[in-house]
């Protein structure tokens, strides 16, 4: 920032000393008075586009180089457009061309001499120019509303935009609350930087500021695991700040977290089902704490025994229901009346399910039920 302050204070002095310096040499002159003129007009545009610099927060290098590219396209179409004018004037209405006029010029004798030089029509010139004005409008505003779709194409291929090191993990407020994000973070296994948007931070903010008493102990823990992530030196946290208008334009928390995933092509890191649909419809990707813990979970196949604790009945007749450390649901048959006790599964089938994996196994001695034959 003193750099910034000291960068604008020397644009001031330093358009200051050239109206300054012009000023001087105009003194004696009698238009002196129009120097003194553009002196002080000079001193206060330098001083108005300082103004306008600081007030203006929201800036963008994308939208400036977009409005230079336009800039240099639509000028490119106005030259041809002139082009096609001057023919079509040539062609169909040679009255409105070029106007002869006499012109004092000074020969290689040093006599003055008069010749006859054609000069433009001035209603060709504006016309040309006003097709100049509209093309370049037209093309600044074409590419500064699809400047985030434009590529530069050499015939049949195409260059993407590259992302350098690792891309960006944005949270959700979802994932925070659930707390296992600090645990994996414990790892190492991240190596890239955490990003907590500001909307983020004020949703939080406002659920553990809830009437609920439910809501407002979830919204302290997701505050709790915060700081808990803040103060852990083996990952990057990162408060985002940027107020970006396609993310500003969007509606709920997910959309801005989807539209700030786009932007800086990144990944959302939520546990929110719907949340998890719409970023893959609009193409972000998204990191899934439960599909997370659903693959880590141990691999069992049938025929393998294993050793659970039977804590209360199934759904069906016979069957008792216990769970892994994990917390993947194993059904055994005939165990019902084995609750509260350890026994030993010959597992039979597992079944993935959208909500976990779960175990179906039979005690060990116990026979397979026999399957009732259909008569023919």
């Amino acid at each position: 920032m003193v750099v910034l302050w000291a960068l604008r204070g020397l644009f001031v002095l330093l358009m200051a000393a050239v109206s300054l310096l012009a000023f001087a040499r105009e003194t004696e002159r009698p238009t002196s008075r129009y120097s003194l003129l553009l002196m002080t007009a000079t001193i206060a545009f330098a001083v108005v586009l300082v103004g306008v610099d600081i007030f203006l927060t929201r800036k963008s290098l994308a939208a400036l180089s977009g409005a230079f590219l336009g800039l240099v396209a639509g000028m490119v179409f106005a030259y041809a457009l002139g082009l096609i004018v001057d023919m079509m004037v040539e062609v169909f209405v040679p009255d409105l061309g070029p106007v002869m006029r006499e012109v004092r010029v000074t020969t290689e004798a040093g006599k003055e001499a008069v010749r006859q030089v054609p000069v433009p029509n001035p209603l060709i010139s504006a016309v040309k120019l006003m097709l100049g004005v509209i093309s370049c409008y037209l093309t600044i505003s074409f590419i500064l509303q699809t400047k985030d779709d434009i590529r530069f194409v050499i015939p049949y291929v195409e260059f993407s935009k590259q992302t350098r090191g690792a891309r960006p993990l944005i949270l959700d407020t979802s994932v925070i609350i659930d707390g296992r994000i600090a645990d994996i973070c414990e790892t190492r296994i991240i190596d890239s930087a955490l990003f907590i948007p500001r909307f983020v931070l004020q949703e939080l903010q406002a659920i553990a500021d809830s009437a609920d008493k439910l809501k407002r102990n979830r919204g302290r823990r997701g505050l709790d695991m915060l700081n808990k992530l803040q103060t852990n030196d083996k990952v990057e946290i990162r408060i985002s700040d940027a107020r970006l208008p396609s993310v500003e334009e969007a509606g709920d928390v997910d959309q801005k977290l989807v539209a700030l995933a786009k932007k800086l092509d990144g990944r959302v890191v939520t546990n929110d089902y719907n949340l998890n649909k719409i970023a893959q419809i609009r193409g972000v990707d998204v990191i899934n704490i439960n599909d997370l813990a659903n693959a880590l979970k141990p691999v069992v196949m049938p025929g393998e025994t294993l050793t659970v604790k039977i804590i209360k009945p199934g759904e069906e007749p016979g069957q008792g229901v216990g769970y892994l450390e994990d917390g993947t649901m194993i059904v055994a048959e005939s165990a019902r009346d084995k609750i509260n006790e350890e026994i030993t599964l010959t597992v039979t089938s597992v079944l993935q399910t959208s909500a976990g994996r779960m175990i179906f196994g039979r005690p060990e001695g116990v026979a397979a039920p026999l399957r009732r034959m259909r008569p023919r």
